[in-house]
């Protein structure tokens, strides 16, 4: 499979990178520090440039016949994934490319005690910040209104550690009482969804 990924330089995105590359699967990566790839393979496309250009978004989209995009972006200050989404939206649907999975936060998840809000906006976060999550909304609300096979993989908190393969995911809430995932987990659960329908537009909530 040709795949675009887009924030291969993160923890996630990373440990994505290679099960990619593993597999075989032809990977265009968008890089602001391209130095910071440290795999050399011969599948491996490289264009540097950053998500909130349009034309190196486009540039990366059309380095090769893309089937797929998979987003590991984290969310900064400056609401990246909020402003990222409507270009690339609009370059998936001009190059006919329908499959997203991007990594999202168990805090766009609905409230268990309370359906009707969000856990950032529950008593169920103990984050005492919302920007992130906000600017993950954004997103989440835009890719709602898209026609693309979308699928957000929403972890909670997200250490270092090895790859168990046995987790509990749930669409739209956190799975009950969960408190953590690791980075590797999660990285194989998303890699998963390439091949895989169950969660088409759908956010899904990943613990242990």
């Amino acid at each position: 499979m040709n795949i675009l990924l887009l924030g291969s330089t993160g923890r996630v995105g990373s440990a994505l990178l290679e099960k990619m590359l593993l597999d075989g699967h032809e990977v265009v990566t968008l890089a602001r520090s391209p130095e910071k790839i440290t795999f050399d393979h011969p599948h491996l496309h490289v264009v540097p440039g950053d998500v909130l250009d349009t034309e190196a978004l486009e540039k990366a989209m059309t380095r090769l016949s893309v089937e797929a995009v998979v987003s590991a972006l984290n969310t900064d200050k400056n609401n990246v994934l909020s402003r990222y989404t409507p270009a690339l939206v609009q370059l998936m649907n001009h190059h006919h490319v329908k499959r997203y999975i991007a990594i999202g936060t168990a805090g766009i998840l609905n409230s268990r005690q309370n359906p009707d809000i969000y856990r950032f906006q529950s008593n169920e976060s103990k984050r005492k910040s919302t920007t992130a999550a906000e600017d993950h909304l954004a997103a989440y609300q835009f890719l709602q209104k898209s026609d693309l096979d979308w699928t957000l993989v929403c972890p909670t908190y997200l250490p270092d550690g090895e790859e168990i393969g046995e987790y509990r995911v749930e669409a739209d809430v956190l799975p009950v009482d969960g408190k953590k995932i690791s980075v590797q987990d999660t990285a194989a659960f998303t890699y998963k969804q390439l091949t895989e329908d169950k969660f088409i537009r759908k956010r899904v909530g990943i613990a242990y």
